[in-house]
Order: C-alpha cells, then structure tokens, then sequence
C-alpha cells in the first residue's frame, strides 16, 4: 500500500465519521421537532426521550445515513485532489484512474460488509426498543396488517382460522381448526371460543374445545374438550403481524420468519419480503455510491467543488429516491419482492460502471 493509498483512506474515513456524527445530529433535531407534539400530547416521559429512546433510534439512523456520508466524503476529498490538479498530476505520472479507485473500493468493502452485519445483526435489536416506544407515544406507529378473519395453513392439509386476535394478550377469539385428507375431505374440526398461547409451554391451550371427527361415509363423532393443548405451526407473530416487524428481526429470525409466512398462506407479506431483502441490498450503497462518486467528482468543474457537491447531491438523493418509489411497487405485490430491492442496485451499479468506463484514465 503506497503512502497516495493511505492518505485517501485516511482522509476518507475521517470525513465519513465527521459526515456520519454531524448528520446523526441533524435526524434527531429534525425527527424531535416533527414528533415533539406527539410527546408532549401523549405525555411521553423526557428523560426516557434522551437516553431511551434516541439512543436507541441512532443505529438505525447510522444504517440510513452511512451511504450519503461516504458518498459526500468522496466527493469532497476527490473534488479538491481535481480542484488542486493532483489528480492531473498523478495521471501523468502513470497512475490511472482505475489505479486510484483501490483505496477508495478497499474503504467502501469494508464499510460495506460492516454494514450487512450492522443492519442484520445490530439494528434490529435496537429497532426493538423504538418500535415499542413509537406505539405507546407517536401517533404514526405501525399498525396491525391483520386484525379480523385471519386464516393460516398450519401444516399441508390443516388451517387455522381466527374472528380476532389480541396482540396484549396473545389471545385468539373465535377460533376453528379443520384439518383435511388428501382429498380435500374434512376429517377433523376443533373450535373454540378462545384459544390463549402459553410461553411457557410454546403452545396454545384451547378451553372447552369442541372436537368434530368426520369418517368416510360423512358420520360425525363430537366430543368436548375442558382444556386442550395443543402444538400448532401458527405462532403469534404470524397472528399479529405489523408493518415494522420486520425491521425489528435479526437476519436469521427474519428468514425464518418469511418462511413461515409463505408457508401459511399470509396475505399482504410484500412488505416483509421486501424489507427482508433489503437487508441484505441497502448496505450495498456503500460500494455503489462510492464506484458513482469517483468518475463525478475526478473532473476538475468549472464553479469547483460547490458545484460538484450539488451534482453528487442530487445523485445521491436520487438513488436513494430510487429505492423508496419501488418500494410500494414491492409491498403491493405488482412488483416481485427480490426484484423490488435488488432493482435501484442493479440500475445505478449499471451507470457506475458506464461513467468508470467514460471516465479519462
């Protein structure tokens, strides 16, 4: 590694952290003065504000902003090496362009594959704790995707149908169990007036459950149940799912938990495969921002680096504009979910490459 190398990733790195701490603050005063009604409405305690809540909520910032601080602290630092003729000067010594692009690609590696485990591993953790304090004091807290008529496959060949669940008490109302032969001929049905899940236990228990048994030829056989335990695919989560959920699961648990949407038949599951995939694609920006900023800002510019901060700017907001107008397209199903968060990637990785290709070596 040449001392050229060192010096960019140094300085790189400096003012990714300076970008990073300066626009953390700027969330959190913007978020504050949006929601400070909310607070004082809902009589949300102060200090649990300041060191519960905000502190919480950081990670999640972090994972939201580190794209645009890399890529304003290339921009910045490549601008002024073109602003000053180093990079002239360095091209004409022989070192070209694609030469240059090590230290930077070294820097958007790291802080790229940092972030896959920051946003799958950290933030989701933390995201627990603001998700549960945004329901008690913000008005705009996720809301339940499902609250009435619910139906769930269990196993293949057996559903679980629900009038209403409580989310408070993980409690079912209304409660019918079928169960069906290869045939699609009702074998079995269980209902019951509630149906109260046991953490202890990790099952549900049914009180005065009516069990209906059907034979071959249509003759019925009932009996009642006073308590019934009983082991179901169905957990409560599956029952009492909200928009946000997904964001508080840490890649393994979220995996598990798409799965089993899929299994059971779940509507509405594009907002969870998309934000699920996203996990995954969002810390991608890093590296993409920074293959987009190089090429933008290696041209020396007449106005200098005001105007090669504007243009990385609005380059910037406009990838991550990409991303948010596909999401919808992904939770509505009219877009596939993979499709919808590998898509904004895949079109400015495409344009990343094309201005490398362009660029003066």
């Amino acid at each position: 590694m040449t001392i050229i190398d060192r010096h960019i990733i140094r300085r790189l790195l400096i003012g990714y952290l300076f970008l990073v701490v300066a626009l953390i603050v700027f969330f959190i005063l913007l978020h504050y003065l949006e929601f400070i009604d909310d607070f004082l409405d809902r009589q949300a305690p102060m200090d649990e504000i300041y060191t519960i809540y905000y502190p919480s909520l950081i990670p999640d910032i972090v994972r939201l902003i580190s794209p645009l601080a890399l890529f304003l602290s290339c921009v910045y630092l490549t601008g002024k090496l073109a602003q000053t003729m180093q990079i002239t000067a360095l091209q004409t010594g022989g070192i070209s362009l694609y030469r240059l692009l090590r230290p930077y690609l070294l820097v958007a590696l790291l802080i790229t594959g940092l972030m896959i485990w920051f946003n799958g591993w950290i933030v989701p953790v933390t995201n627990r704790t603001v998700l549960e304090y945004e329901s008690k004091y913000i008005k705009d807290a996720p809301r339940q995707v499902d609250t009435n008529d619910i139906h769930r496959q269990n196993r293949p060949g057996s559903i679980v149908s629900v009038g209403f669940f409580d989310r408070r008490t993980n409690t079912a109302y209304t409660v019918s169990i079928q169960r069906f032969a290869d045939d699609r001929r009702l074998v079995e049905r269980i209902d019951a007036d509630n149906m109260a899940w046991q953490d202890s236990l990790l099952r549900w228990r049914m009180p005065d459950a009516v069990v209906r048994t059907f034979d071959e030829d249509g003759t019925e056989h009932r009996r009642v149940v006073d308590q019934l335990d009983t082991l179901l695919h169905v957990y409560p989560r599956d029952l009492a799912r909200t928009e946000r959920d997904i964001e508080s699961m840490t890649v393994p648990i979220a995996a598990q938990y798409v799965e089993e949407l899929q299994r059971s038949g779940a509507g509405n599951i594009g907002r969870p495969m998309v934000g699920y995939y996203t996990k995954f694609t969002y810390p991608l920006a890093n590296l993409i921002l920074i293959l987009l900023a190089l090429p933008l800002a290696a041209v020396p510019r007449r106005g200098g680096q005001a105007v090669q901060i504007g243009l990385g700017l609005a380059t910037a907001f406009a990838y991550l504009a990409a991303q948010k107008l596909t999401e919808p397209f992904g939770y509505s199903g009219e877009l596939d979910p993979l499709l919808t968060a590998w898509l904004p990637h895949a079109l400015f990785l495409l344009v990343a490459v094309l201005l490398l290709v362009q660029a003066r070596k």
